[in-house]
Formats: structure tokens, sequence, C-alpha cells
């Protein structure tokens, strides 16, 4: 059976467990605990030589990095597909994958992070940038969707990635963190994947 070693609150370890649930995957759930720094265990590092999570183990095959498992999920269990079929689409949700992994997720875990601190304690200057990033990724995705349902024609891996976030994300303006009244299509796909996302995410409070 397929191990995955994951922490709840992670949302490249949900990235994952989206598409394992989506293929109809069975799977152990190792929760790998970041907050006692379990990650860093040396029998985990054997696993996972950087410490982080998620890391998955198929029958003894070990491969790490979500973007990386969840690619090799589809090679591997082709059934159902989480790519478009034509090359030109299967591109553009890598591409939009990579968005989501580089300017989007990172600026998303920094205001989580400030978020769970008490207020006296917050980095004002830290949110603000992280608000305005999440902003301008928002503004990427709604031009990309340019009015339609996904992100690369049928409902893929770069779906999946943005969906990671979507427990965190408010759809009324004004929350933490919300989407602009600006990107209406983007409402629609947070709206449409996000009890993908919870059904992968169990009880888990965000601040």
């Amino acid at each position: 059976m397929i191990k995955l070693y994951t922490f709840p609150p992670s949302t490249n370890s949900r990235k994952v467990r989206i598409a394992l649930l989506e293929k109809g995957l069975e799977f152990e759930r190792i929760n790998i605990d970041l907050s006692k720094r379990e990650q860093k265990n040396s029998d985990y590092l054997k696993i996972h030589p950087f410490g982080q999570v998620p890391a998955l183990d198929d029958e003894g095959f070990i491969i790490y990095d979500s973007t990386v498992i969840n690619e090799y999920l589809e090679d591997e269990y082709p059934y159902p597909s989480l790519m478009p079929k034509d090359s030109e689409g299967r591109a553009r949700a890598r591409l939009m994958e990579d968005f989501r992994d580089t300017h989007f997720n990172p600026y998303f875990v920094h205001l989580i992070q400030e978020m769970r601190k008490p207020e006296g304690e917050r980095d004002a200057q830290r949110i603000d940038n992280a608000r305005s990033e999440i902003t301008r990724a928002f503004d990427r995705t709604e031009s990309e969707l340019n009015g339609n349902e996904y992100l690369a024609g049928p409902f893929s891996l770069a779906d999946i990635a943005f969906s990671a976030g979507c427990p965190g994300v408010s759809l009324s303006p004004g929350s933490s963190i919300s989407i602009p009244p600006s990107a209406p299509s983007s409402v629609f796909l947070a709206s449409s994947i996000s009890s993908k996302a919870l059904s992968a995410t169990h009880s888990f409070s965000w601040v």
C-alpha cells in the first residue's frame, strides 16, 4: 500500500492527498508533526533528506516534493487522468502549478504564520506584503481562467495545487485571506473545488 508522510496543516501535503483521493487510491497516512520537528528525526531524514513533507512510499519506491509526487502518480496511475490530453494543455497545467508553488503558496504560508501569532506580535509589513502578492497571484489566475471553470481545460493537477489552499481562503472580502472582487472566476474555482480540499484537510484550525 502507498504510504504518505504528511502533516495536516501543510498545503503541499494536502496537494498530494487530494490527488490520491481523486484517483481513488488507498493509502496509509503517516503524520509527521512539524510542530515537534519530527521531520528532522534521523529515521525520517532517510525518507526525505531535506526533512520536509510530504514524502511518498509506493511499495518501496520513495519520492518527495509534492509536484514531483503528483506527476509520478499521474504516470503510474493514469486513470482517472488529472492532466489534459494535449501537450499544450499539459504544459499550461504545469506552468500554473509552478506559478502556485513559487508565487502563491510561499506568501500564503507567510500570512498564515503571522495570523497564528498573538496580534501584538504580528509583522504588519510581512502581512501587507503577503496580501499584496496573493492579490497579484489571483489576478494572474483570473487572467488564465478567462471565464473558464478550470485552469487548463479539464480539472487537473494545476487546480489541485490551488485547491490545496482553499480551506484557508475566504470568499468574503476583508478576511485575512480573501479573493479580490476583481477575480470572479477565481471565486468560482475556489467554490467548486473547496470540498475536495476540505476532504483532504480533516479537522484543522488555520489560526
